[in-house]
């Protein structure tokens, strides 16, 4: 019997092991096709000079000019350990490798808010191995020359947020008539979480859609301590006065009943 469990184990210690190695030799291959690619990116047109080229657009919104419910909610829902990791976040993408092979899917991708910055500046979306691997490798170039709130004030300045609105200050005057600064707090939370799905969520188009994802996005900021439920509560409730405004007809019938609150969703 015991010699049995150990023949098992034994069987068992030598496909983790194979495992492990053809996990590497995919890694070291794909690592290298990726670093080519984030190469020849940046050698055609350096990071520094698309930084430039952002800054100079019209409306072009500095860190210390957005509202800080806003920086809190876009934090919560896309990439709450943004301040402390190098550019990657270790901790999300091995929860998304995990959840990955699970269902035997690329649906996770564990991107931080900087991958998904590089990424829409010089690749394109496909899902593909070496393109992600350049994205690495353009996310720790650029957080080794900017700051944390350069790179935060570029990615909003840059995201698309639906109805052919991009950046943050297009997007607060096309849906509020309003510059950043002057959101109320359910503005904000309200465009943090369009760009997850922008032509789905887009207030124009789709009003309600955009309402359940700002519950979504309030209930990440309860998690992640951003504000209490109570407060969470409160702006649900306002923005689902403000969206039934702009829309009264399709959201009215969508819109939670009279009392119920966040956490019931």
């Amino acid at each position: 019997m015991k010699r049995g469990i150990k023949i098992a184990l034994r069987v068992l210690a030598a496909l983790v092991g194979a495992a492990l190695v053809a996990l590497l030799a995919v890694a070291a291959v794909f690592g290298v096709k990726g670093y080519r690619l984030y190469r020849d990116a940046v050698e055609r047109e350096p990071i520094a000079e698309k930084v430039e080229a952002i800054r100079a657009m019209e409306g072009f919104t500095r860190y210390d000019e957005l509202p800080q419910i806003y920086i809190d909610a876009v934090l919560s829902v896309e990439d709450h350990r943004f301040f402390s990791h190098p550019g990657i976040d270790v901790i999300a993408i091995g929860r998304a490798v995990w959840n990955d092979l699970r269902t035997l899917s690329f649906a996770e991708g564990g991107s931080t808010i900087t991958q998904q910055l590089m990424k829409n500046l010089y690749f394109t979306q496909e899902k593909k191995l070496e393109r992600k691997f350049a994205e690495v490798f353009a996310a720790f170039a650029i957080e080794a020359a900017y700051s944390k709130e350069e790179i935060f004030e570029l990615y909003v300045n840059t995201i698309y947020f639906g109805s052919g609105y991009y950046g943050i200050c297009d997007a607060a005057q096309g849906y509020f008539g309003k510059t950043p600064g002057e959101l109320d707090e359910a503005e904000c939370v309200m465009l943090a979480g369009l760009p997850n799905a922008p032509t789905a969520y887009s207030l124009d188009a789709n009003p309600t859609l955009a309402l359940q994802r700002m519950r979504q996005v309030l209930r990440r900021m309860v998690e992640c301590e951003a504000m209490t439920q109570a407060q969470a509560d409160a702006l649900l409730d306002q923005a689902a006065v403000q969206v039934a405004q702009r829309a009264p007809e399709p959201v009215a019938a969508a819109l939670p009943p009279a009392g119920e609150k966040l956490r019931a969703a």
